[in-house]
């Protein structure tokens, strides 16, 4: 309730009571009201910046985010996880499968390589959680590009793998006669004595004796280049380009069971033993050529002998005997 003012009046020598102006009134009503619109629009600002008061909306939104901060964690320990085992990939990537295949490791460097250039991130920036979420997306990038250098490198290992198994299947490696079907190990490749001339002479082949008609297989993978009689001491002849610069040689045969051209596998019957051309008895004289230098054909035999029978033919094959051709 306001207080009554007075005043004196001296022409009636009494005090009497002061009536307000009604305008005046009407201002401090004015201004009352200008106060508490203005004091409740701060205490609205206030209570919108601050965390004293929160709608059930923004509530929600508050919890939304914490759980994709949360989610965002654990992208973040799963990503880790998934580098340590790309990083062991990798690392048996480099250091079995490639050195296996003969192939250069991949350098780290090229592995986990950035992305330079202009900020890619900018639109990420001027966020509560920019930084965790800067680094989220570096590190996937970096995955994503390690993860598609080992799929390249895994399709060229592929390749290697079937170029490898290739050439070990065109390698020369069987023994061209059973061993059951010998009759001996007649000769080894070295210096021999020259069955017509007995002089001492260079033998680049090993000669295996066996009655004439045994069976002769090819000892790789390859091609028929040659199956004639036009090689000077050879007689009837196969010759098999077996690709990477190897070949075979198969000499005084009795007759052949292939035709120049002819793609043969490890182990198919190609001819039999003969005594044709310059030859003293029915015999195979087998040869293994590497680019133009004829090489010794026991370093080949690890697809058809055992220890034993390799340690025998050893022994036989370094004894300075006659050769049968």
């Amino acid at each position: 309730m306001s207080k009554v003012k007075y005043y004196y009046d001296p022409d009636t020598l009494s005090y009497r009571k002061i009536e307000p102006k009604k305008s005046k009134r009407y201002r401090n009503i004015g201004l009352f009201i200008l106060g508490a619109a203005l004091f409740g629009l701060f205490c609205l600002i206030l209570l919108l910046n601050t965390n004293l008061v929160n709608t059930p909306k923004e509530l929600s939104l508050q919890r939304e985010l914490s759980n994709l901060e949360l989610q965002l964690e654990l992208i973040n320990k799963d990503m880790k996880q998934m580098g340590e085992v790309l990083n062991n990939i990798e690392d048996r990537d480099n250091n079995i499968y490639r050195l296996y295949f003969e192939a250069n490791p991949i350098p780290e460097e090229q592995r986990k390589a950035g992305f330079g250039g202009v900020n890619r991130y900018k639109p990420l920036e001027g966020y509560k959680n920019s930084e965790m979420i800067i680094a989220a997306v570096k590190r996937l990038e970096i995955i994503k590009k390690q993860m598609a250098i080992q799929s390249k490198s895994l399709d060229e290992i592929a390749l290697l793998a079937k170029e490898k198994e290739k050439f070990l299947h065109a390698i020369p490696a069987i023994q061209p006669i059973n061993n059951e079907d010998l009759t001996r190990m007649a000769s080894g490749y070295g210096w021999r004595s020259d069955p017509f001339t007995k002089a001492r002479k260079m033998h680049r082949g090993m000669d295996f004796t066996a009655p004439r008609g045994t069976p002769i297989y090819a000892s790789g993978d390859g091609k028929i280049i040659r199956a004639d009689n036009n090689s000077p001491g050879f007689g009837k002849h196969i010759r098999i380009d077996h690709g990477y610069d190897y070949k075979s040689i198969y000499a005084h045969l009795s007759k052949y069971n292939v035709k120049k051209g002819q793609k043969v596998k490890r182990g198919d019957l190609i001819g039999f033993v003969g005594n044709t051309g310059r030859s003293e008895a029915p015999h195979l004289h087998y040869e293994v050529w590497k680019g133009k230098e004829r090489i010794n054909p026991i370093n080949f035999y690890y697809g058809s002998l055992t220890l034993k029978e390799f340690e025998d033919m050893l022994k036989i094959a370094s004894q300075e005997n006659q050769s049968l051709d």
